[in-house]
């Protein structure tokens, strides 16, 4: 096995990028809220202007999803449900497919870099997935008043969650447990922001295997490939890295979404206007996001993400709740 090239020890990010990056955080703002303000005369509007929207929006979301390691869709439901005109359950599973595309968009490279781990990904995807598919039929049998509510409180609770927890960026897990070391969960990987080469281990596994069964019922009940659980799972639960947390939540949703999809895709609930656009948009912008992931410092994206998350969080409540319709 051929160890990955090690980067330059100065990496440093150019002014233009970091205006270039204000910009489309910006506009990452502004076009939903261009587009809701468009919903009443919808008719008006010619049958090519959603397509785009959701493009350029799902390309936005892209290239922050990655670095902040939440999946595409956590932000992709509550931000098209709450501001394009489309169904509950279409967004849904459209945010379902948009996760999948932007983890298999990132997966390449981040395996390429030693910034995920399928030794780690596999046996909580495998525990997840299961759990994934009852979240989806249960998901399906509610109203969507009910869902919208639900997913308004579950966002909010993730941006508390966010503020709350201090992630560590190389937790010390002095000796790792029975069951990880019998799956060979360990690895090495080479910090881009710093030249170092760290080595990392993992503990408290079976812990980590139960959460990730319910994490697995919510990613398939809302769609949002509960990328925000899976990183403080695998950084603060089980000790990885926070880069390699990151990295391996791409591997974990690529495999979780893609058996939550199959109950959306079976009761037509991915329309292709809302998930073709979304997808393609997705997953250009998640390779920007993969590359950023190697420069851009974590506290960066992560308050953008929870700026972003506390808005389409209270406009998901108050649409479910019928006071923002």
């Amino acid at each position: 096995m051929f160890a990955p090239p090690r980067p330059p020890l100065d990496v440093q990010v150019p002014l233009w990028a970091w205006r270039r990056l204000g910009l489309l955080l910006l506009l990452m703002f502004a076009l939903p809220a261009f587009a809701a303000d468009s919903v009443v005369p919808a008719s008006t509007m010619p049958w090519w202007f959603w397509p785009l929207a959701l493009f350029a929006t799902c390309f936005l979301i892209g290239i922050v999803a990655v670095p902040a390691g939440i999946g595409g869709g956590t932000l992709f439901v509550p931000i098209i449900g709450g501001f394009f005109p489309f169904h509950l359950d279409f967004v849904r599973g459209a945010g379902l497919m948009v996760a999948l595309a932007s983890a298999l968009a990132a997966g390449p490279m981040l395996l390429r870099g030693g910034l995920s781990s399928l030794r780690l990904a596999l046996p909580l995807a495998l525990l997840a997935s299961i759990s994934s598919i009852g979240g989806a039929l249960l998901g399906l049998a509610l109203p969507a008043s009910v869902i919208q509510t639900a997913l308004g409180l579950i966002v909010l609770g993730i941006v508390t969650l966010m503020l709350v927890s201090k992630k560590s960026e190389f937790p010390v897990v002095s000796q790792p447990d029975r069951l990880s070391s019998a799956l060979g969960i360990h690895g090495v990987f080479v910090d881009g922001a710093s030249g170092r080469s760290i080595d990392w281990q993992v503990h408290r596994t079976p812990v980590g295997l139960l959460l990730f069964l319910a994490i697995g019922v919510m990613a398939g009940m809302f769609g949002i490939g509960a990328g925000w659980a899976n990183v403080p799972a695998l950084n603060l639960l089980m000790g990885a890295p926070l880069k390699v947390s990151a990295g391996t939540s791409g591997l974990v949703l690529s495999l979780v979404d893609s058996s939550a999809a199959w109950v959306y895709l079976n009761r037509g609930a991915v329309l292709p206007m809302v998930a073709v656009p979304s997808v393609v948009g997705m997953m250009v912008g998640a390779r920007i996001g993969a590359r950023l992931l190697h420069v851009l410092k974590g506290s960066v994206i992560r308050k953008m993400v929870i700026a972003l998350l506390l808005f389409a969080g209270i406009r998901a409540l108050l649409k479910g709740l019928g006071l923002w319709v």
